[in-house]
């Protein structure tokens, strides 16, 4: 991970946890598997997004795509894994999974539903910045990154954590009129989504993102957006202005961004 260190600059002093947010989400974690519960939409979500991170293991690594355990030898990292929602389905698919979350009443919750489920998911109680056991052939971050402080550190520790050869995959809202529309005026205004789970002047443009991941020594190679209507859930779309998910390699290579 030599090549992705000489980007971290100052951040390592930098502690990306928001003690706020810490208070908000612990008041939900027992709710958090429950879902008509205040976690709801995560999971409706969470088909969408784990469709993706198929999609570009399969690509990134030419695996077959009826494989079971296509993460089966490779360590996986999840920040902000909250209680394992996206933990366990990736455990499932067979990778070395390490979960991390900044709200210990998550990882509570986390490791009991996992040891029910017979699952073996190292769940940890603290931050990104926190880890030394990198590297890990693929991390994932998920509707977090507009919860932290300083995005730029936050990625740039996502970036050290991701071994040569491996792929970071993200996903957050856009800062748009319309994810403002979507996400707090109807998602929080009807409870759809818990009230203040969401500050619109936090959201971060897929151009944000993209500049984040680059100077952390990564390179973008694709993205893909996330629509939702209230009658269908949630879908892949072209259309990123309400919610994207990126991809990223370390170097800074330059192939296009499909």
């Amino acid at each position: 991970m030599a090549s992705n260190a000489g980007h971290l600059g100052n951040t390592d002093q930098v502690n990306s946890i928001r003690p706020s947010e810490v208070a908000h989400f612990g008041a939900l974690a027992e709710d958090w598997w429950n879902p008509r519960g205040s976690s709801a939409m995560l999971h409706r979500l969470n088909p969408v997004r784990l469709a993706y991170i198929r999609e570009r293991i399969n690509d990134h690594w030419s695996l077959a795509h009826d494989m079971l355990r296509p993460l089966a030898g490779k360590r996986v990292l999840d920040v902000g894994c909250g209680a394992g929602l996206l933990c366990e389905p990736l455990a499932r698919l067979g990778g070395t999974v390490t979960g991390v979350d900044a709200t210990p009443e998550n990882v509570a919750v986390a490791k009991a539903h996992a040891a029910k489920s017979g699952l073996a998911i190292d769940y940890r109680a603290g931050s990104v910045e926190g880890l030394q056991d990198a590297p890990f052939d693929l991390v994932t971050c998920m509707e977090v990154i507009e919860h932290v402080e300083a995005p730029a550190s936050f990625v740039a520790h996502l970036a050290r954590m991701v071994a040569p050869g491996g792929l970071l995959i993200l996903s957050t809202p856009n800062r748009t009129a319309r994810s403002r529309l979507a996400m707090i005026t109807i998602g929080e205004g009807l409870k759809l989504v818990p009230r203040g789970t969401h500050d619109w002047s936090r959201f971060l443009t897929p151009e944000e993102m993209g500049t984040h991941l680059t100077a952390a020594g990564l390179s973008p190679t694709d993205r893909a957006g996330i629509a939702f209507r209230p009658d269908r859930g949630f879908s892949r779309s072209d259309d990123l202005s309400i919610n994207y998910l990126m991809t990223a390699v370390p170097g800074n290579i330059t192939p296009p961004i499909r």
